[in-house]
């Protein structure tokens, strides 16, 4: 086992550049396949490119503060103590894996920045604590809990389909939740994936004690309130816990108001509980505007390539070429074999677009078609691209940029043990939509 991984090590530490240099040569090819496959030409391509650019910049915004939310809470002083409590025991190596492992999983079927987060930082703390543990692993376990994320209670197209009025509900209905997050099928996967995945991380653990790369020494200092002599009356209101906690219990009372009213769980309502949650835990606003800061650097690479993504979603989308792709995948399916295709379909196109909601909107209606027609099963096909989206991401850059910011490490650091986890979560994800799709084939 190690020496797999360290071959994908030594690969992707040679030829794996920068997460933005990534961008840049996905954008390159997906002008190449247009113009190869569809007939784009190039002017057409930089037009498509250029006018899409900003096609989500709501989106990214949404995106951008759920990532920054999740870390404010992550880092408030109630949720730093927890995790001091949960990494107190551990002493070896295996059990940190395991244990990052874990607490990434469960944050980030939860909430997926909360988890992403969460993951990373727990990490960090175990990278600092327990020795001869290999800090690029544990950052790489961490983050690997990321994979349940969109079969979690923020997954993206679960709470699409079960929205009324969402752009589909007139060809495929609402899906309740009952079917897709809460199935047996997803339940059962997510109970393997949570009681191997940490146990399989743990074997990836380097043998040799040369091999492992320690933790930086340096204290994961908490944030505190900074000490004024003679306050002034606008430091007194920057540090006044009537505001800090005023302001979140505010936001907490709309929260519960917003759920008694019956309104349902978007991306929105999560962003405004968990800020609610961060200010009111950090007491005063001067604590939660320094935990603000730090987020702002954890979230700054995402603010700036989520726009050359949105590019590329325009290339595939008004060049047609994601619907020929995922064309391709129906012409060879059956019934029982569509939601195996759309795993792979969405897995490949991940990695051009690493936005679970943006690539539903082009190639869902593609498999939503194909299932009605075919007769497949329409919850197993619609998660088996949301699925396809996790799987890849496990080495998708960009979704690794908050774990490089809070790590201080390198993409070539860790990647090589993505690509391996990448292979294990593919076995589970492919057998659980195979049973699932035939299962379920001719259900409606």
């Amino acid at each position: 086992m190690n020496a797999i991984t360290n071959f994908f090590t030594r690969i992707v530490s040679r030829y794996m550049p920068d997460p933005l240099v990534v961008a840049i040569i996905l954008t390159a090819l997906t002008v190449v396949f247009a113009m190869l496959s569809q007939g784009t030409g190039f002017f057409e391509a930089s037009r498509l490119w250029g006018n899409g650019f900003w096609n989500l910049l709501a989106f990214t915004m949404q995106m951008t503060v759920i990532l920054l939310a999740g870390y404010i809470l992550a880092r408030t002083p109630a949720v730093d103590k927890l995790m001091d409590y949960v990494v107190m025991g551990v002493s070896s190596p295996k059990a940190a894996i395991v244990v990052a492992t874990l607490v990434g999983g469960v944050g980030s079927w939860l909430n997926w920045g909360f988890g992403l987060v969460l993951g990373t930082l727990i990490a960090q703390k175990l990278g600092r604590k327990v020795k001869g543990l290999h800090y690029p692993l544990v950052i790489a376990a961490g983050y690997s809990g990321f994979a349940v994320y969109g079969v979690g209670l923020s997954g993206s197209v679960p709470l699409l389909l079960n929205t009324p009025g969402h752009f589909m509900e007139e060809v495929i209905g609402l899906v309740p939740l009952s079917e897709t997050i809460f199935s047996p099928y997803i339940i059962g996967m997510n109970l393997v994936l949570l009681v191997t995945l940490p146990f399989f991380n743990a074997m990836l653990h380097p043998k040799n004690p040369a091999d492992v790369v320690e933790a930086a020494p340096e204290p994961d200092l908490p944030i505190a309130d900074t000490e004024v002599a003679d306050r002034t009356l606008a430091e007194r209101l920057n540090h006044s816990p009537i505001i800090g906690v005023g302001m979140g219990l505010f936001g907490l009372l709309y929260v519960v108001l917003y759920l008694v009213d019956g309104g349902g769980v978007t991306l929105n309502f999560i962003n405004l509980l968990f800020l609610s949650l961060g200010i009111t835990l950090f007491v005063t606003p001067s604590r939660f505007i320094a935990a603000l800061s730090e987020g702002v650097k954890v979230v700054s690479g995402i603010i700036i390539q989520y726009p050359f993504y949105a590019g590329i979603l325009a290339i595939l989308g008004g060049s047609g070429l994601i619907v020929t792709l995922a064309n391709w995948f129906v012409s060879i399916s059956s019934p029982e074999t569509l939601p195996i295709s759309s795993f792979f379909a969405a897995g490949l196109i991940n990695l051009f677009v690493p936005s679970g909601g943006g690539q539903w909107v082009i190639q869902g209606p593609v498999m939503m078609e194909a299932a009605e027609q075919l007769g497949a099963s329409i919850p197993a096909t619609a998660l088996a691209v949301q699925i396809g989206d996790q799987w890849t991401n496990m080495v998708q850059p960009f979704w690794l940029l908050p774990a490089l910011a809070i790590s201080g490490l390198k993409l070539k650091d860790f990647m090589g043990y993505m690509v391996m986890i990448l292979f294990y979560l593919g076995v589970i994800f492919l057998a659980t939509i195979t049973i699932w799709g035939f299962a379920t084939a001719g259900v409606a």
